[in-house]
């Protein structure tokens, strides 16, 4: 049985930093991080000399994100062979890190603003298991000049770039499917001839954000809704923003089209649309634009990539548990390398807490002692107030408690816990566990 209080020893066993030691200070950090998420370094270390190495470790110039990254990557590549298909969700954030004294940061969306952005490949199965980080991308613009014109490397490359990296992956998986999915920033031919060139070793599916003229001279959106539906789909969203959620309905249509890709040449594809049918009078309908390679002429087919496209929500909740969970915008460094390999650690913390939300869910009867030592699951019980029970406790059940100590309710109309209380849950028993280990050194 793995010792969860070593996951990462588990998680990082080949990290290789070029020096035993920072190996080894690499996953006890990373241990600390996750013990800890929402805390500041001094407050997840025990100590002022701890503090003070975590600071050089940081600050070391030998150490590159990406090798801190590396045996993540290769994790995570190994839980993807598992599944017969794996979406793999690109997405950008910005991280906002205005007013701090932050050396080699850039303007954001607004140019006044100083941070930097993050651009991860997201790895979750259909039923929505996060299984890793894919790769990511860490960057800072360079300011816009007198011409108004950005210097610096060419920002959209980033999407045909992550296709690319997917299509190196399936041929090392040819047992698994894999499906690059994003949203509309993706919407690029550049990207579709990629695939196209390539032989489209990996699947696409993008939400479409141009009503292309056809070659015949026809717009996308009505060609595709020109005949009957297929049939509709019925789900429920969860609230965004000031939205509630709700349930929602939509008619689903399909068409195969040939979209132009420059000098007389086309990318076949297949449109899909998605309408919300009569949605409520305060809510905005619902309606998804779909381009993909894959053939869809049924009902069940487009289904299909609907679900999908959903679970590129997983990302946003990923982005969430990064920026509230382990705030990363309120590191205390003093320049963007720093940042850089801070956030290498914290990106596979901000994926453990969400894996452990979604297996709870989806793998809910298994052992917890997998995935936490007796302490942990001796702490949640104290802190709940619960009997020690005669058996282990479940998966489902530990991640429960975990969230009943972080505020989860667990009514019976609650349905199961999220990130947040999850991630604030897990700080407190965990130090309940660290009372518990300290007790039995200190004996009677």
């Amino acid at each position: 049985m793995t010792e969860p209080t070593q996951w990462a020893d588990v998680e990082f066993a080949d990290i290789d930093l070029g020096d035993a030691r920072l190996d080894n200070r690499a996953r006890k950090f990373i241990e600390q991080f996750s013990a800890k998420p929402s805390s500041s370094i001094p407050q997840t270390c025990n100590g002022w000399g701890e503090t003070i190495a975590t600071y050089r470790f940081l600050e070391n110039e030998a150490v590159e994100w990406r090798d801190i990254m590396a045996p993540h990557w290769a994790q995570t590549e190994k839980r993807m062979s598992e599944h017969p298909v794996v979406l793999c969700i690109q997405d950008t954030t910005e991280l906002n890190y205005n007013g701090q004294q932050i050396t080699g940061l850039g303007p954001l969306s607004y140019e006044a603003q100083r941070g930097m952005y993050l651009h991860p490949a997201y790895a979750v199965t259909p039923q929505r298991l996060p299984l890793g980080v894919l790769d990511a991308w860490m960057w800072a613009r360079e300011k816009r000049g007198a011409d108004g014109v950005r210097s610096g490397q060419k920002e959209s490359g980033r999407w045909p770039e992550g296709y690319q990296r997917v299509t190196e992956m399936a041929a090392d998986m040819p047992g698994t499917r894999l499906v690059y999915v994003a949203d509309r920033e993706a919407d690029m031919i550049d990207l579709m001839r990629c695939a196209r060139d390539a032989g489209t070793p990996a699947d696409w599916l993008v939400r479409a954000k141009t009503n292309r003229a056809l070659p015949e001279g026809a717009k996308l959106w009505s060609t595709t809704t020109a005949g009957e539906a297929l049939g509709d789909i019925t789900f429920k969203i969860g609230p965004r923003g000031e939205q509630k959620g709700r349930k929602v309905r939509q008619q689903l249509w399909a068409q195969e089209v040939a979209l132009p890709s420059g000098h007389g040449s086309v990318v076949k594809a297949t449109c899909v649309i998605a309408r919300e049918i009569d949605p409520p009078e305060d809510a905005e309908a619902v309606e998804w634009r779909l381009l993909t390679n894959r053939s869809a002429t049924t009902l069940d087919e487009v289904i299909e990539l609907i679900d999908w496209y959903r679970a590129r929500w997983e990302i946003e909740i990923y982005f969430h548990v990064l920026k509230n969970a382990c705030k990363v915008e309120t590191i205390q460094l003093t320049h963007i390398d720093k940042i850089e390999r801070a956030l290498a650690m914290f990106m596979v913390v901000a994926w453990r807490i969400a894996y452990l939300m979604r297996l709870g869910r989806t793998c809910p009867d298994l052992d917890a002692r997998h995935f936490f030592d007796p302490d942990e699951i001796r702490g949640a019980y104290l802190l709940t107030k619960q009997p020690k029970p005669t058996l282990p406790p479940t998966l489902n059940q530990m991640v429960r408690l975990i969230a009943r100590v972080g505020g989860f309710l667990g009514r019976k109309g609650d349905g199961e816990p999220g990130v947040k209380t999850i991630w604030q849950g897990l700080q407190e028993v965990r130090v309940a566990a660290l009372t518990l280990q300290a007790l039995r050194e200190e004996g009677p």
